[in-house]
């Protein structure tokens, strides 16, 4: 008697740990094994196309779960992204560039031509922002936010504030809408630059935006109002 009903229990325990689709599939099945006379010839072609659809459905599942989308990182920049910024009194000035590297080229009069429109820079035009009027040199400059050129000579860069934004390189620059073009000379320095570098610093009266590679530099005088 306590053989038969241990036997019993464990058929019972069997019968409750079956997945829903063990059931399903019985279902399925002992529905395909109905005789014919318990569908009519307009049910029978839905019934086998439903029992395709299931077999069908059961042998993607575990395809379509296994499947991961790979995204690849973006490759680092060859002259990654810089920033430079400053607040003076109540303005602030930000500029926005991509930074060079000189990798033993002669730079300027060779890699960046004298007396050419030049992006200052790399990829994208560099773009600065004064929350505030100030002097940029001889340049009284409303508060905005402008595309920043250059044309680098040998003694001295013209410096460009143009109104057009998000211009990629100088290929696009049109003259007829630079605002301002203020000379400043450059000098040459002991130091050298290995990567291209936008910076502010105090000067005697005071600031400056400071433009500096290989053993170049250059610097432009700022007073805010």
């Amino acid at each position: 008697m306590t053989t038969l009903l241990s036997i019993r229990l464990t058929d019972m325990t069997r019968s409750s740990t079956r997945t829903a689709s063990d059931w399903s599939l019985k279902s399925v099945l002992r529905t395909s094994l109905l005789p014919h006379t318990d569908m009519t010839h307009l049910q029978r072609p839905f019934f086998l196309a439903s029992l395709v659809l299931f077999f069908t459905w059961s042998a993607l599942l575990p395809t379509a779960s296994a499947q991961v989308e790979t995204v690849a990182a973006p490759e680092p920049r060859a002259s990654p992204m810089a920033l430079a910024s400053i607040s003076i009194g109540d303005a602030y000035i930000k500029v926005v560039y991509s930074s060079p590297r000189k990798r033993d080229r002669e730079i300027f009069g060779g890699l960046v031509p004298f007396g050419e429109t030049w992006r200052t820079g790399a990829n994208e035009a560099t773009e600065v922002t004064f929350t505030s009027d100030v002097m940029f040199g001889s340049a009284h400059v409303e508060a905005g936010t402008y595309a920043l050129f250059t044309v680098p000579g040998p003694t001295q860069w013209t410096i460009l504030l143009n109104s057009e934004l998000g211009m990629w390189g100088e290929f696009s620059h049109d003259p007829e809408k630079d605002v301002h073009r203020i000379t400043v000379p450059s000098r040459e320095t002991n130091t050298m630059h290995e990567a291209f570098t936008i910076s502010f610093r105090e000067n005697g009266s005071g600031h400056e935006m400071v433009f500096a590679w290989d053993r170049t530099e250059v610097a432009v005088p700022i007073m805010v109002h």
